[in-house]
């Protein structure tokens, strides 16, 4: 049943679930504009800033909670993409230029930790995320030399597109999926027994995947089993999207901002935004401030649930 838009916000209750996480007074604000694709936001508690990359103009940008503050946080950034915190409070980087998966140390020096599998360079490493075990996990489809607005064309040494994870001792890269057309946006449910995973397939294969699914993580933390379908956009394609401490999944989309599901599946709300939403992360003091990527713009909402981890 939709229940309609709360008076004076940009939020749309459609299952009374979803009424308790804001508050009353609540708005969506933008805080910045002047991007051409924003996309992966990682928040960094200690400094109280936010980075997210902006990937046609080959940088990445700093949003500082402190002041409100915007500025380029690094240029060129190889066309970066997907970011993330590893449990080291470090930045994680999908670049798409250089097909490769990189971390900054604290130095500022920055460590490849995987640009190949197999011995044949990856298509466009796209989005990540770190588990608590320190093993880092991302998808690969190839946007990124697929032209050269978000990289430089090239053709795939790799069949496919895939999803990988990177060993936290070995270093080794392990395949974990290989059976979507273009594995996109990834999170861990908070006890990590559950991996979800965006497929846009549908963005280059008629009646292609829109969709995300869940797959459960096996025993020893390294391999997935299942994979059943646990949501279908009906606003385009799902991106990028994060989970909170309950378990509801907060995911961008193409034209209603974004949508929140309920673990068991269900659509109970949106917060809609007047932009395609590529991604979100959560942040603030209390890990209750959504920030929202739309194409040009950095939005954010308060909400009264917290984003189940960092990054």
């Amino acid at each position: 049943m939709r229940y309609g838009q709360i008076e004076g916000t940009d939020l749309v209750v459609l299952d009374q679930r979803f009424k308790p996480l804001f508050a009353g007074y609540v708005r969506v604000e933008r805080l910045w504009t002047g991007a051409r694709w924003s996309e992966g936001p990682a928040w960094f508690a200690a400094g109280r800033y936010l980075v997210w990359s902006d990937i046609p103009n080959n940088r990445m940008m700093r949003y500082d909670e402190t002041s409100g503050h915007v500025s380029v946080f690094r240029t060129p950034s190889n066309n970066s993409n997907g970011n993330t915190v590893d449990n080291q409070g470090r930045l994680v980087t999908c670049e798409h230029l250089t097909r490769r998966v990189t971390r900054t140390e604290f130095d500022g020096s920055i460590a490849v930790l995987a640009d190949k599998w197999k011995g044949k360079r990856l298509n466009s490493p796209n989005d990540v995320v770190v588990k608590s075990d320190d093993s880092i996990w991302f998808t690969d489809p190839s946007y990124g030399i697929d032209s050269d607005n978000e990289g430089d064309p090239a053709p795939r040494e790799i069949e496919g597109c895939h999803v990988y994870r990177i060993d936290p001792k070995s270093g080794e890269v392990e395949r974990v999926i290989d059976d979507m057309v273009r594995p996109n946006g990834l999170a861990f449910s908070p006890d990590e027994k559950l991996l979800y995973v965006a497929d846009t397939g549908a963005t280059h294969q008629e009646n292609g995947p829109l969709h995300i699914r869940r797959f459960t993580v096996a025993q020893n933390g390294k391999s997935l089993k299942g994979g059943a379908i646990f949501a279908e956009s009906s606003a385009g394609l799902f991106d990028g999207f994060r989970v909170d401490c309950k378990g509801r999944v907060w995911t961008s989309t193409a034209t209603e901002g974004v949508h929140c599901y309920d673990p068991d599946g269900t659509l109970i709300g949106k917060v809609l935004i007047p932009e395609i939403v590529a991604n979100v992360t959560f942040g603030g003091a209390k890990r209750n401030r959504l920030f929202i990527c739309g194409t040009t713009s950095l939005y954010s909402v308060m909400l009264m649930t917290n984003g189940s981890k960092l990054g």
